[in-house]
């Protein structure tokens, strides 16, 4: 027979454990959403017809309120991206989710950009016209990289015009430039190891 009190303490460690499981596959996402808008820029003609409707230097950032994940894009005057890993200005335009909870429903495919704006759980910080074309660049982005099935759920309309062959392919060459953009945090993340080691030995 089950221990009440048993229970309700191992319900309580799974409710406790929910909001730090979402804050890492958030920011996990966003990271990865982030250099798949670098790559999809110089991959994909629609995409970059997109980005050329903001000007060159245009910053562009998604963050999750109060003070949780986020990332920042430039606008080159090739009209591809960049990302700012440690921008501290403020962005010409700022799109933002009220909560961490409102992030995991986009993030994990339950409910698309466009349908978080329209039930309230984000807000634009800049022009309008933007905003929405941001939402443009992340809806094509999905549908390049996401299995059809799931991009039909992320986005507000899978593009008819999109065969499985271009896909396929694109979704490749993006695949590829963000695993190659990861093998630059080796040299940091040893940096950081071994300041940590050589902080440890001289606590010791």
């Amino acid at each position: 027979m089950n221990n009440p009190t048993q229970s309700s303490t191992a319900l309580g460690a799974v409710q406790r454990l929910i909001p730090t499981a979402q804050k890492a596959y958030v920011a996990l996402m966003m990271d990865t959403i982030a250099r798949a808008l670098v790559s999809a820029s110089q991959v994909d003609g629609e995409l970059s017809e997109e980005i050329a409707g903001f000007p060159a230097d245009f910053t562009l950032q998604m963050i999750v309120l109060p003070n949780g994940s986020s990332f920042t894009l430039q606008v080159q005057a090739d009209k591809s991206l960049k990302r700012l890993d440690f921008f501290t200005g403020k962005p010409d335009l700022s799109v933002k989710f009220k909560h961490l909870a409102h992030a995991f429903l986009v993030f994990s495919f339950q409910e698309s950009t466009s349908r978080a704006f329209a039930n309230d759980r984000m807000i634009a910080d800049g022009e309008v016209s933007y905003a929405i074309r941001l939402v443009r660049c992340l809806n094509k982005l999905e549908a390049l990289i996401l299995p059809k099935l799931v991009a039909e759920l992320a986005v507000k309309r899978y593009p008819t015009n999109l065969t499985l062959t271009e896909k396929i392919s694109k979704a490749a060459q993006i695949y590829a430039s963000v695993a190659a953009s990861y093998t630059d945090l080796i040299p940091l993340a040893a940096q950081l190891l071994n300041k940590s080691l050589n902080t440890s030995r001289l606590n010791k």
